[in-house]
């Protein structure tokens, strides 16, 4: 009559697994060195792309949560070369913009942007010279005077543009942050008033942005800004008669805004029912969910990259587990002749494969909390937030993997001969 144990209780399996990771740990910690490095990659992406996302959507919400931005060509991220089609479009007229101000109900406000006036191979050449300083990185563009309002523009001293400056197109400029820096890196404060010169003209500069509390990357579009009136920019730039609308919907009332400039502009392009539209029109989630579309790109990357890791680590928990049972033939025949059953000994098996890659999981989910840091520090601009459903994603993942891995190891010791065994030396 065979004495049968009371069935191993998963308690007593898992203390079984533990004092044999525990007598050969140098062995453990190599073979789990591939999880380890795949959950790090994975969750150490997630956390940069989870921080940049928070920052996009931040500034997105800063500039304005109701606001609409119509151009003629795509904006967003471009990959590629514009096609023919798109660079044969119509540019928008300022009539486009009364006539959506006009007849769209659910438009609180519309400013006109004339953005980089100063493109390379243009006749107005912006850039700006002061003492002997230079600076050509200004994204230098003519605004109308609601556009503070509108895209919530904040100053750091002086005053935006007005609508008289605009009307009696003056020589005035608000500067971004780092062209006051670069201008005037011993006058930090108080340039109001100072006269540059730029394009051939002189201009005198009335206010500096305030710098955005939220930024993508430690860095905004404002910060390099150069702003001038918006029929001045027209005058110094005729050539440059590309005109890009910013929208600004009522409360609660952005989708029908966008829906009714959308058709204001098609009837006004006469674009067929059948056909696309000849404009871009996008709204705040739509920038985001450009981003994430590309965040999704580089998360499958980041996830192929860490399944080579976690494909060699699970071949090495199943190469470690079949030596294991080589090892440990005996006392499996024992444990059979006392009463084990098969499925005791795939328990057993399983729990310990397990075990193995849950602790290069939590290895890897330390070490990506402690990357994530090292980051932050080195470049401060790029933020890391590792969000709680990737740690839970990557535990539960190496869990997976020591189970899927540990089957064939489990099956064979369960399938050996208790009497072969004990013969076994």
């Amino acid at each position: 009559m065979k004495i049968r144990l009371p069935g191993l209780l998963t308690k007593e399996i898992l203390l079984m697994a533990l004092d044999s990771i525990r007598s050969h740990k140098f062995r453990s910690a190599l073979t789990v060195l591939g999880i380890v490095i795949g959950i790090l990659t994975a969750i150490t992406v997630a956390a940069m792309l989870t921080g940049l996302r928070g920052s996009l959507v931040k500034i997105v919400e800063e500039y304005g949560v109701n606001n609409i931005y119509v151009f003629h060509l795509s904006t967003g991220i471009q990959v590629g070369e514009r096609d023919q089609n798109e660079r044969a479009r119509k540019v928008l007229t300022p009539d486009d913009g009364y006539a959506i101000k006009a007849q769209a109900p659910a438009v609180e406000d519309l400013a006109f942007v004339a953005p980089n006036i100063g493109y390379n191979g243009g006749p107005f050449d912006d850039t700006i010279i002061y003492n002997g300083k230079t600076y050509r990185r200004g994204n230098t563009q003519g605004v109308t005077s609601n556009y503070a309002q509108i895209a919530n523009v904040r100053l750091k001293e002086g005053r935006f543009i007005t609508e008289e400056d605009d009307q009696t197109r003056r020589n005035v400029i608000v500067l971004g942050v780092n062209a006051a820096q670069a201008l005037f890196p011993d006058r930090p404060d108080g340039i109001a008033g100072t006269e540059v010169k730029m394009g051939g003209y002189i201009w005198e500069v009335i206010g500096v942005l305030e710098k955005r509390k939220n930024a993508f990357m430690g860095e905004n579009d404002e910060d390099n800004a150069v702003l001038v009136p918006f029929r001045t920019g027209l005058q110094v730039a005729p050539a440059r008669h590309f005109l890009l609308f910013i929208v600004q919907a009522k409360p609660g009332l952005r989708a029908d805004a966008s829906d009714q400039a959308e058709e204001i502009l098609r009837n006004r392009r006469n674009v067929k029912f059948e056909k696309e539209n000849d404009f871009d029109l996008k709204t705040a989630d739509a920038f985001v969910g450009q981003f994430d579309s590309i965040f999704g790109m580089v998360g499958l990357i980041a996830i192929a990259i860490s399944s080579v890791g976690l494909l060699v680590g699970g071949i090495g928990v199943m190469n470690i587990m079949l030596v294991s049972v080589t090892e440990r033939t005996q006392e499996i025949g024992v444990r059979k002749a006392i009463g084990a059953r098969r499925r005791d000994i795939v328990s057993q098996f399983l729990y310990e494969a397990m075990t193995l890659t849950l602790f290069g999981g939590i290895l890897g989910v330390v070490l990506s909390f402690g990357v994530s840091q090292i980051i932050m520090f080195f470049v401060p601009s790029l933020p890391a937030t590792i969000p709680t459903w990737a740690v839970v994603t990557g535990l539960v993942v190496s869990v997976t993997v020591g189970l899927v891995f540990g089957v064939w190891p489990a099956m064979k010791a369960s399938r050996l001969d208790p009497i072969e065994c004990l013969r076994y030396e």
